[in-house]
Protein backbone atom coordinates (compact mmCIF):
# COMPACT_ATOMS: atom_id res chain seq x y z
CA UNK A 1 0.00 0.00 0.00
CA UNK A 2 2.93 2.35 0.66
CA UNK A 3 4.06 1.85 -2.93
CA UNK A 4 0.55 2.65 -4.23
CA UNK A 5 0.46 5.84 -2.15
CA UNK A 6 3.90 6.83 -3.43
CA UNK A 7 2.76 6.32 -7.04
CA UNK A 8 -0.43 8.33 -6.47
CA UNK A 9 1.57 11.18 -4.95
CA UNK A 10 3.86 11.23 -7.99
CA UNK A 11 0.88 11.30 -10.38
CA UNK A 12 -1.29 13.93 -8.64
CA UNK A 13 0.10 16.96 -10.49
CA UNK A 14 0.53 18.94 -7.26
CA UNK A 15 3.54 21.24 -7.07
CA UNK A 16 3.77 21.63 -3.28
CA UNK A 17 4.15 18.88 -0.64
CA UNK A 18 1.64 20.38 1.82
CA UNK A 19 -2.13 20.37 1.37
CA UNK A 20 -2.56 23.90 2.75
CA UNK A 21 -0.08 26.71 2.11
CA UNK A 22 0.33 29.66 4.47
CA UNK A 23 1.20 33.21 3.45
CA UNK A 24 0.71 36.86 4.35
CA UNK A 25 -2.78 37.78 3.18
CA UNK A 26 -1.87 41.38 2.34
CA UNK A 27 0.93 40.31 -0.04
CA UNK A 28 -1.20 37.82 -2.00
CA UNK A 29 -1.37 39.15 -5.56
CA UNK A 30 -4.07 38.59 -8.20
CA UNK A 31 -6.49 36.51 -6.09
CA UNK A 32 -9.61 35.05 -7.66
CA UNK A 33 -12.96 36.85 -7.60
CA UNK A 34 -16.12 35.09 -6.42
CA UNK A 35 -19.29 36.08 -8.26
CA UNK A 36 -22.93 35.25 -7.61
CA UNK A 37 -24.39 34.39 -11.01
CA UNK A 38 -27.68 33.65 -12.72
CA UNK A 39 -27.17 31.57 -15.83
CA UNK A 40 -24.32 33.33 -17.65
CA UNK A 41 -24.99 36.71 -16.03
CA UNK A 42 -22.98 38.24 -13.18
CA UNK A 43 -25.26 39.30 -10.32
CA UNK A 44 -22.78 40.44 -7.66
CA UNK A 45 -19.12 40.28 -6.63
CA UNK A 46 -19.16 38.50 -3.25
CA UNK A 47 -15.39 37.97 -2.91
CA UNK A 48 -15.38 40.02 0.30
CA UNK A 49 -19.08 39.64 1.12
CA UNK A 50 -19.38 36.00 2.12
CA UNK A 51 -18.03 33.77 4.85
CA UNK A 52 -16.76 30.20 4.52
CA UNK A 53 -18.23 28.57 7.63
CA UNK A 54 -18.30 24.81 7.09
CA UNK A 55 -16.55 22.00 5.24
CA UNK A 56 -18.64 18.90 6.12
CA UNK A 57 -20.93 19.80 4.52
CA UNK A 58 -19.59 22.88 2.75
CA UNK A 59 -21.32 25.99 4.14
CA UNK A 60 -21.13 29.53 2.75
CA UNK A 61 -22.77 32.38 4.67
CA UNK A 62 -24.09 35.45 2.85
CA UNK A 63 -25.55 38.57 4.45
CA UNK A 64 -27.12 41.91 3.62
CA UNK A 65 -29.08 44.70 5.31
CA UNK A 66 -32.70 43.58 5.63
CA UNK A 67 -34.78 44.72 2.66
CA UNK A 68 -31.80 46.20 0.78
CA UNK A 69 -31.76 43.69 -2.09
CA UNK A 70 -34.19 41.27 -3.70
CA UNK A 71 -34.11 38.10 -1.62
CA UNK A 72 -31.70 35.46 -2.85
CA UNK A 73 -33.26 32.26 -4.19
CA UNK A 74 -33.13 28.89 -2.43
CA UNK A 75 -30.56 27.65 -4.97
CA UNK A 76 -27.59 29.77 -6.00
CA UNK A 77 -24.45 29.41 -8.09
CA UNK A 78 -21.05 31.03 -7.50
CA UNK A 79 -18.24 31.17 -10.06
CA UNK A 80 -14.58 31.85 -9.32
CA UNK A 81 -12.74 33.83 -11.95
CA UNK A 82 -9.48 35.68 -12.48
CA UNK A 83 -11.32 38.28 -14.54
CA UNK A 84 -12.72 41.46 -13.05
CA UNK A 85 -16.43 41.44 -13.97
CA UNK A 86 -19.31 43.83 -13.26
CA UNK A 87 -22.99 43.18 -12.45
CA UNK A 88 -24.96 42.28 -15.59
CA UNK A 89 -21.78 41.27 -17.47
CA UNK A 90 -21.98 37.95 -19.31
CA UNK A 91 -19.20 35.51 -18.53
CA UNK A 92 -17.86 32.77 -20.77
CA UNK A 93 -17.17 29.16 -19.86
CA UNK A 94 -13.46 29.98 -19.92
CA UNK A 95 -13.96 32.75 -17.32
CA UNK A 96 -15.26 30.29 -14.71
CA UNK A 97 -12.16 28.51 -13.41
CA UNK A 98 -14.37 26.97 -10.72
CA UNK A 99 -18.04 26.95 -9.76
CA UNK A 100 -20.12 25.97 -6.78
CA UNK A 101 -23.83 25.15 -6.60
CA UNK A 102 -25.47 25.67 -3.20
CA UNK A 103 -28.88 25.36 -1.52
CA UNK A 104 -30.35 27.44 1.30
CA UNK A 105 -30.40 25.66 4.68
CA UNK A 106 -31.17 28.46 7.11
CA UNK A 107 -32.21 32.10 7.28
CA UNK A 108 -31.41 34.22 10.31
CA UNK A 109 -32.01 37.81 11.42
CA UNK A 110 -29.54 39.79 13.51
CA UNK A 111 -30.67 43.35 14.17
CA UNK A 112 -31.39 44.82 10.74
CA UNK A 113 -29.23 42.25 8.95
CA UNK A 114 -30.41 39.13 7.11
CA UNK A 115 -28.02 36.17 7.24
CA UNK A 116 -28.37 33.25 4.82
CA UNK A 117 -26.60 29.90 5.20
CA UNK A 118 -26.06 27.85 2.04
CA UNK A 119 -24.88 24.24 1.76
CA UNK A 120 -22.77 23.14 -1.21
CA UNK A 121 -24.38 20.58 -3.52
CA UNK A 122 -21.81 20.42 -6.33
CA UNK A 123 -18.41 21.80 -7.21
CA UNK A 124 -16.26 21.66 -10.32
CA UNK A 125 -12.95 23.33 -11.16
CA UNK A 126 -10.19 23.47 -13.77
CA UNK A 127 -7.22 24.08 -11.49
CA UNK A 128 -5.78 20.73 -12.61
CA UNK A 129 -6.51 18.34 -15.46
CA UNK A 130 -9.25 15.73 -15.03
CA UNK A 131 -6.55 13.02 -14.80
CA UNK A 132 -4.80 14.74 -11.88
CA UNK A 133 -8.14 15.40 -10.19
CA UNK A 134 -8.98 11.70 -10.49
CA UNK A 135 -5.65 10.70 -8.91
CA UNK A 136 -6.16 13.15 -6.01
CA UNK A 137 -9.70 11.84 -5.43
CA UNK A 138 -8.43 8.24 -5.48
CA UNK A 139 -5.73 9.08 -2.94
CA UNK A 140 -8.37 10.77 -0.76
CA UNK A 141 -10.66 7.72 -0.95
CA UNK A 142 -7.89 5.25 -0.12
CA UNK A 143 -5.89 7.08 2.53
CA UNK A 144 -7.91 9.82 4.24
CA UNK A 145 -10.40 7.62 6.11
CA UNK A 146 -8.47 7.85 9.37
CA UNK A 147 -9.72 7.91 12.94
CA UNK A 148 -10.15 11.51 14.09
CA UNK A 149 -10.02 12.80 10.51
CA UNK A 150 -13.16 14.20 8.87
CA UNK A 151 -13.43 12.26 5.61
CA UNK A 152 -14.55 14.48 2.72
CA UNK A 153 -16.40 12.04 0.49
CA UNK A 154 -16.90 12.28 -3.26
CA UNK A 155 -17.61 15.73 -4.67
CA UNK A 156 -17.40 17.35 -1.22
CA UNK A 157 -13.60 17.15 -1.40
CA UNK A 158 -13.69 19.13 -4.65
CA UNK A 159 -16.06 21.71 -3.12
CA UNK A 160 -13.63 22.26 -0.25
CA UNK A 161 -10.70 22.67 -2.65
CA UNK A 162 -12.69 25.42 -4.38
CA UNK A 163 -13.63 27.17 -1.13
CA UNK A 164 -9.95 27.31 -0.19
CA UNK A 165 -9.04 28.88 -3.53
CA UNK A 166 -9.75 32.21 -1.85
CA UNK A 167 -7.39 33.20 0.99
CA UNK A 168 -8.88 32.20 4.36
CA UNK A 169 -7.57 33.95 7.47
CA UNK A 170 -6.49 31.61 10.27
CA UNK A 171 -7.24 33.22 13.62
CA UNK A 172 -6.75 32.06 17.20
CA UNK A 173 -9.60 31.84 19.71
CA UNK A 174 -9.02 32.40 23.43
CA UNK A 175 -11.67 30.97 25.75
CA UNK A 176 -11.65 30.42 29.49
CA UNK A 177 -12.29 31.64 33.00
CA UNK A 178 -11.13 31.02 36.58
CA UNK A 179 -7.49 31.07 35.36
CA UNK A 180 -8.05 28.08 33.03
CA UNK A 181 -7.93 28.64 29.28
CA UNK A 182 -7.84 27.13 25.83
CA UNK A 183 -6.31 28.52 22.64
CA UNK A 184 -7.06 27.02 19.23
CA UNK A 185 -7.13 28.02 15.54
CA UNK A 186 -10.08 28.53 13.22
CA UNK A 187 -10.45 29.46 9.55
CA UNK A 188 -14.25 29.06 9.39
CA UNK A 189 -15.30 32.50 10.56
CA UNK A 190 -15.66 36.19 9.82
CA UNK A 191 -17.32 39.51 10.70
CA UNK A 192 -20.70 40.69 9.48
CA UNK A 193 -20.42 44.49 9.03
CA UNK A 194 -18.36 44.71 12.26
CA UNK A 195 -21.61 44.33 14.21
CA UNK A 196 -21.78 40.55 14.38
CA UNK A 197 -19.40 37.66 13.93
CA UNK A 198 -20.03 34.11 12.74
CA UNK A 199 -17.81 31.17 13.54
CA UNK A 200 -18.06 27.43 13.17
CA UNK A 201 -16.68 24.65 15.39
CA UNK A 202 -17.13 20.89 15.41
CA UNK A 203 -20.15 20.35 17.64
CA UNK A 204 -18.62 17.27 19.28
CA UNK A 205 -15.37 19.04 20.15
CA UNK A 206 -14.37 20.19 23.63
CA UNK A 207 -13.51 23.64 22.27
CA UNK A 208 -17.10 24.10 21.10
CA UNK A 209 -18.49 23.18 24.51
CA UNK A 210 -16.02 25.54 26.20
CA UNK A 211 -17.12 28.44 23.99
CA UNK A 212 -20.82 27.76 24.67
CA UNK A 213 -20.22 27.48 28.41
CA UNK A 214 -18.19 30.70 28.60
CA UNK A 215 -20.47 32.66 26.26
CA UNK A 216 -17.62 35.00 25.37
CA UNK A 217 -14.35 34.68 23.49
CA UNK A 218 -11.55 36.69 21.97
CA UNK A 219 -10.63 35.98 18.36
CA UNK A 220 -7.19 37.22 17.25
CA UNK A 221 -5.59 37.69 13.86
CA UNK A 222 -1.91 36.82 14.15
CA UNK A 223 1.34 37.45 12.33
CA UNK A 224 2.12 34.96 9.57
CA UNK A 225 5.46 34.18 11.22
CA UNK A 226 3.47 32.18 13.81
CA UNK A 227 2.14 29.71 11.20
CA UNK A 228 3.90 26.63 12.65
CA UNK A 229 2.70 27.44 16.17
CA UNK A 230 -0.85 28.08 14.96
CA UNK A 231 -1.05 24.74 13.14
CA UNK A 232 0.36 22.94 16.19
CA UNK A 233 -2.53 24.30 18.29
CA UNK A 234 -5.11 22.44 16.18
CA UNK A 235 -5.11 19.54 18.67
CA UNK A 236 -6.55 21.90 21.31
CA UNK A 237 -10.01 21.58 19.76
CA UNK A 238 -10.20 18.31 21.72
CA UNK A 239 -8.30 19.40 24.87
CA UNK A 240 -9.48 20.50 28.31
CA UNK A 241 -8.88 24.04 29.61
CA UNK A 242 -5.47 24.48 31.27
CA UNK A 243 -3.46 27.12 33.14
CA UNK A 244 -2.22 30.07 31.07
CA UNK A 245 1.40 28.85 31.00
CA UNK A 246 0.46 25.95 28.72
CA UNK A 247 -0.16 28.29 25.79
CA UNK A 248 1.88 30.80 23.71
CA UNK A 249 0.18 33.83 25.22
CA UNK A 250 1.91 37.20 25.33
CA UNK A 251 1.76 39.74 28.14
CA UNK A 252 -1.35 41.54 26.85
CA UNK A 253 -4.99 40.81 27.80
CA UNK A 254 -8.15 41.93 26.01
CA UNK A 255 -9.56 45.25 27.14
CA UNK A 256 -12.99 44.16 28.44
CA UNK A 257 -12.92 40.41 29.07
CA UNK A 258 -9.29 40.42 30.26
CA UNK A 259 -8.62 37.22 28.33
CA UNK A 260 -4.96 36.59 27.42
CA UNK A 261 -3.95 37.28 23.82
CA UNK A 262 -1.66 35.06 21.72
CA UNK A 263 1.74 36.16 20.55
CA UNK A 264 2.13 37.86 18.04
CA UNK A 265 -1.41 39.32 17.78
CA UNK A 266 -2.17 41.96 15.13
CA UNK A 267 -5.88 42.58 15.76
CA UNK A 268 -8.49 41.11 18.09
CA UNK A 269 -12.23 41.19 18.63
CA UNK A 270 -14.11 40.45 21.84
CA UNK A 271 -17.28 38.50 21.09
CA UNK A 272 -20.43 37.61 23.04
CA UNK A 273 -22.39 34.53 21.98
CA UNK A 274 -25.96 35.22 20.86
CA UNK A 275 -27.08 31.85 19.50
CA UNK A 276 -26.12 28.70 17.62
CA UNK A 277 -27.39 25.79 15.54
CA UNK A 278 -25.97 22.48 14.31
CA UNK A 279 -25.54 21.40 10.72
CA UNK A 280 -23.47 18.39 9.71
CA UNK A 281 -20.42 18.15 11.95
CA UNK A 282 -20.57 21.89 12.66
CA UNK A 283 -22.09 24.16 15.24
CA UNK A 284 -22.63 27.58 13.66
CA UNK A 285 -22.16 30.30 16.29
CA UNK A 286 -23.49 33.85 16.04
CA UNK A 287 -21.70 36.46 18.15
CA UNK A 288 -22.08 40.16 18.82
CA UNK A 289 -18.85 42.14 18.40
CA UNK A 290 -18.30 43.93 21.71
CA UNK A 291 -14.94 45.52 20.88
CA UNK A 292 -12.27 45.57 18.17
CA UNK A 293 -8.68 46.59 18.75
CA UNK A 294 -5.75 46.87 16.32
CA UNK A 295 -2.41 46.28 18.05
CA UNK A 296 -0.18 46.32 14.98
CA UNK A 297 -0.59 47.81 11.51
CA UNK A 298 1.97 45.41 10.07
CA UNK A 299 0.49 43.88 6.87
CA UNK A 300 1.26 40.30 7.88
CA UNK A 301 -2.06 38.52 8.54
CA UNK A 302 -1.79 34.73 8.52
CA UNK A 303 -3.94 33.05 5.86
CA UNK A 304 -3.84 29.90 3.74
CA UNK A 305 -5.10 28.32 0.51
CA UNK A 306 -5.39 24.78 -0.85
CA UNK A 307 -2.55 23.15 -2.78
CA UNK A 308 -4.77 22.53 -5.83
CA UNK A 309 -5.25 26.27 -6.39
CA UNK A 310 -1.65 27.05 -5.36
CA UNK A 311 -0.45 24.62 -8.06
CA UNK A 312 -2.68 26.34 -10.64
CA UNK A 313 -1.12 29.68 -9.64
CA UNK A 314 2.37 28.24 -9.95
CA UNK A 315 1.55 26.87 -13.41
CA UNK A 316 0.35 30.36 -14.42
CA UNK A 317 3.53 32.00 -13.07
CA UNK A 318 1.72 33.82 -10.25
CA UNK A 319 3.74 34.61 -7.13
CA UNK A 320 3.01 32.74 -3.92
CA UNK A 321 5.48 33.73 -1.17
CA UNK A 322 4.35 30.66 0.74
CA UNK A 323 5.58 29.78 4.21
CA UNK A 324 6.19 26.05 4.09
CA UNK A 325 5.82 24.47 7.51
Amino acid sequence: MKLVKKILNKLNGLYYPQEYLCFTKESFQQPLHAYLVDGRQIIKDITNEHLFTGYSPLIFTLYSPAGSNPELPANIEIIFSQRSLQPNDLFTKKDAIARLSLKLIRKQSAGDITILYYEGTKGEHHFLSSFYQFMIALNNRLYNKKEGNVFLHGNLYKQVQIAYALPRIISLITVGNHNLYNLFPTDLHGPVYEQYYIGSLRHDGKACKQVETAGRIVISQVNCEACKTVYSLGKNHMQEVKPKGNFPFGDISSSLFQLPLPRPVLLYRELELLGSFEHGIHKLLLFKIVSRQTLSDEPATLAHIHNVYATWRNNKGLAGNYLLR
